[in-house]
């Protein structure tokens, strides 16, 4: 299992959100919990460019982060459930919000996101 070799800077907010949310997939895998996707199977159908490793691992962050929870079914085979905390519902406006800024800057965000890719 990875083991961390810095400490993580935990001094503010920002600090700490980035911390917990840090990931390429978080945010969305966050996302589509709200919206109902429950199973891994869906989530992963929703992001196919994720592998399913890294979605387990990043789940498996977000659970630990107390922000999902995960409910295993005791049949063969097994099913497994993930549903957002309390806590994490507290993060979906504030995705939404973000969501919002990405889409009324979405011209200027492609543009400079694609310029990188240029040279």
């Amino acid at each position: 299992m990875y083991e961390r070799k810095i400490p993580p800077n935990l001094n503010c907010g920002l600090d700490l959100v980035a911390e917990v949310l840090y990931g390429k997939w978080k945010i969305r895998l966050l996302w589509f919990i709200s919206e109902g996707c429950k199973r891994p199977s869906e989530l992963q159908r929703k992001i196919p460019d994720a592998s399913r490793r890294v979605l387990n691992m990043q789940l498996n962050e977000l659970e630990e982060h107390e922000l999902v929870s995960k409910k295993v079914y005791p049949v063969v085979p097994p099913k497994v459930e993930y549903s957002l905390t309390g806590f994490g519902e507290t993060l979906i406006p504030v995705i939404a919000v973000l969501g919002q800024w990405g889409d009324h800057n979405e011209e200027k965000l492609r543009r400079v996101i694609l310029k990188r890719f240029e040279n």
